[in-house]
């Protein structure tokens, strides 16, 4: 039974935009990421997808990216999952900080450690691995029996909860996930057929 399993990146958000430390915050779009998100939603109604479902995070900029694209493509009407399992990384004391003087203050080398190692968490926080110990029990409890009955779904979430997503899906290490860059706006497109899953995009 053939389905397609869509993950989007929330469009661009005001902290985004500012370079902070964002997590479990909770900024909106910016009229960028909002444009982001309508593209996103052209681009799938031109490739004549539907959705059955869609999940998303408990934070704003993923469910409106989600809701933007539902209603590009005249799908408002189809149930919609929030659950935090899917929420970003958890920065914890470096949430709301700038980049840069995160760097200032920890130094250019642990600041990298923290954003690019997969297991070691910042200060109060979550590491990649952490923040894949919650999605992906959430993903095989809850999508992808319903990917497998033939529905097609959309997720509309993070950079790091889809990170820890594509290292399911397409069997990525430890080692190289955390060098992956997932765009904000754009829909990575999985075809599923009977239990598997290739990138068609």
């Amino acid at each position: 039974m053939q389905s397609n399993l869509v993950l989007v990146r929330h469009g661009q958000s005001e902290w985004n935009e500012k370079n902070l430390f964002t997590g479990w915050k909770d900024p909106n779009l910016t009229k960028k990421g909002i444009g982001e998100a309508i593209e996103a939603g052209k681009l799938l109604k031109a490739k004549n997808m539907k959705f059955d479902l869609m999940y998303t995070s408990n934070l704003t900029r993923a469910q409106e990216t989600g809701r933007l694209i539902l209603e590009e493509m005249n799908l408002t009407n189809i149930t919609i999952e929030k659950d935090q399992s899917l929420n970003e990384r958890n920065y914890g004391d470096l949430a709301g900080l700038n980049k840069d003087d995160a760097r200032k203050k920890w130094g250019d080398e642990q600041v990298h450690i923290w954003r690019r190692s997969f297991d070691v968490p910042p200060p109060g926080g979550e590491s990649l691995k952490n923040t894949a110990e919650r999605v992906l029990p959430y993903f095989h409890k809850n999508i992808m029996p319903e990917v497998k009955k033939g529905l097609d779904i959309l997720v509309a979430a993070h950079g790091n909860s889809l990170r820890a997503l594509v290292m399911e899906l397409e069997n990525i290490s430890s080692n190289e996930i955390v060098n992956l860059e997932i765009a904000t706006g754009v829909p990575l497109i999985y075809e599923c057929n009977e239990g598997d899953i290739k990138r068609s995009n």
